[in-house]
């Protein structure tokens, strides 16, 4: 993505999302595609400031929907309201914010009329005797297919066999139409976007967000389109680019997973999903929730370790807050900004290790603090609420669930504390420093028995020394 000049230090910036066709259900590669949008929607308002005014078209008559009706025995516009509703539940269970206004085709053809009247008008369009409307390719000169491909024929068999495509369709039988100077008709498939976008912003368009499969032709139209209308040599400065049912996928990972995923990744880049892919995903969550479960220990004073080296750690949180800046101010390089906050982590962990004896030493919670504020800050950035997520998931099953693991752990914690005392003289048959008493041991292979079972069931209890921490890892893979 390369921002128009300015971008970053204006106040606003405007979004047009090619939306869904409803026909069907949302599949993964609508759901990479507008997590990632909804990824760089965030960065820029929430890091750079920018208020980001976003409009996306649903397109709600179309061939494919035509047809769709026509299996089920149902008026088209059923099938569209259908659809469209699962499609926006699908987007909020990936808590994706919504735009900032849905417009659907069917609401905008007298403006998509008046649209292609005025290409008409430019010289850029023509009407057939038949009742279609076509755009002019040749009208632009060597313009067309710079931006998606090659100029290739467009339509269905028995229409129009050359480059020109179609603005509007005349009426067939038993579909939907409108009227038109030109005829009962619809809207041609490329036309919509640019009507609904122009209507919206104008003339100038910031940020155009669509996938990379619609490059050509729908992409290349809509410029083709767009610049014909305003009469202008560029009509939007930056382009993002954007398959196995949504509704399934989710069975498996959540909605955070997911968006991590989007987040290992480029924008630009094609969806490379792979049960791998997912699994790094998934790890990388759990490593920043282990890591912040970790420092909340040892905040608490349930984690004993060895001095730490504070300044050390300011600094690299003050490398890492930089680097995160530095990454995403550059084309939205999120992987390199999700590395920058591992690194933290790693950083973090090296000094996170627990001893059994503590002599007494300075301890350094601030840093900790600091830390885990600034990992939980960033990933709500992103989308990814670590904080609420874990609590919301505990109160689903119940708002006692973690004053029962934490009267559990504690009463493991003394039991266990009881096994490992050491008798005052040396064991029998050995010479050396005492050890444990024979008795007790059966109680410490119960407390590890217990600690091993609770762990595929969601609860995970680490011995650190003589103490006890826990968490709930309830929807990660043990």
């Amino acid at each position: 993505m390369f921002p128009r000049p300015g971008l970053l230090r204006s106040c606003y910036a405007t979004l047009y999302s090619c939306g869904p066709t409803v026909y069907d259900h949302a599949h993964l590669g609508h759901a990479c595609s507008y997590v990632r949008f909804d990824i760089l929607q965030r960065i820029l308002s929430r890091l750079f400031g920018i208020t980001v005014i976003h409009a996306m078209v649903i397109t709600d008559i179309d061939d494919k929907i035509i047809r769709r009706s026509w299996e089920e025995n149902v008026c088209s516009t059923i099938i569209a309201s259908m659809y469209e509703d699962e499609f926006k539940r699908d987007m909020l269970s990936l808590k994706v914010i919504p735009p900032a206004v849905y417009l659907r085709v069917t609401e905008n053809v007298h403006h998509i009329v008046a649209f292609i009247e005025r290409i008409i008008q430019n010289g850029k369009a023509y009407a057939t005797k038949e009742g279609d409307v076509y755009f002019d390719v040749q009208s632009i000169g060597d313009r067309y297919g710079k931006f998606g491909g090659a100029a290739e024929p467009q339509g269905e068999p028995g229409e129009c066999s050359c480059p020109d495509f179609a603005l509007w369709k005349r009426s067939k039988a038993r579909e939907p139409y409108w009227e038109s100077p030109w005829g009962r008709g619809r809207p041609g498939w490329h036309i919509e976007c640019s009507t609904v976008a122009s209507s919206m912003f104008g003339s100038q368009l910031d940020i155009h967000s669509g996938g990379i499969d619609l490059a050509f032709p729908h992409h290349e139209n809509e410029i083709a389109q767009s610049e014909a209308y305003h009469q202008c040599g560029q009509w939007f400065t930056t382009r993002l680019q954007k398959y196995k049912i949504l509704l399934d996928f989710l069975k498996s990972y959540s909605a955070s997973e997911f968006r991590m995923f989007c987040l290992l990744t480029k924008y630009r880049s094609a969806i490379d999903y792979s049960d791998s892919s997912m699994s790094e995903a998934r790890t990388s969550l759990g490593s920043i929730s282990t890591f912040i479960h970790d420092a909340q220990a040892y905040m608490k004073g349930q984690l004993q370790c060895s001095p730490v080296q504070e300044a050390f750690l300011w600094e690299r949180l003050a490398e890492a807050k930089s680097s995160v800046i530095n990454a995403l101010a550059e084309d939205f390089d999120t992987p390199r900004a999700i590395g920058a906050v591992m690194n933290l982590i790693y950083h973090g962990n090296c000094q996170l290790q627990p001893v059994s004896v503590c002599d007494g030493a300075a301890r350094s919670p601030a840093v900790f603090a600091a830390m885990v504020s600034y990992i939980r800050d960033i990933m709500d950035v992103f989308g990814i609420d670590l904080l609420h997520s874990k609590e919301a998931d505990a109160a689903s099953h119940g708002g006692s669930l973690e004053g029962v693991v934490e009267q559990l752990t504690s009463f493991r914690s003394e039991v266990r504390a009881f096994a490992l005392a050491r008798q005052d003289g040396p064991t029998a048959g050995s010479s050396n420093k005492p050890g444990l008493y024979p008795e007790r041991i059966p109680l410490l292979k119960a407390c590890d028995a217990l600690r091993n079972d609770l762990a595929p069931l969601g609860v995970l209890i680490k011995d650190r020394g003589a103490t006890s921490t826990w968490e709930i890892t309830r929807g990660k893979q043990m």
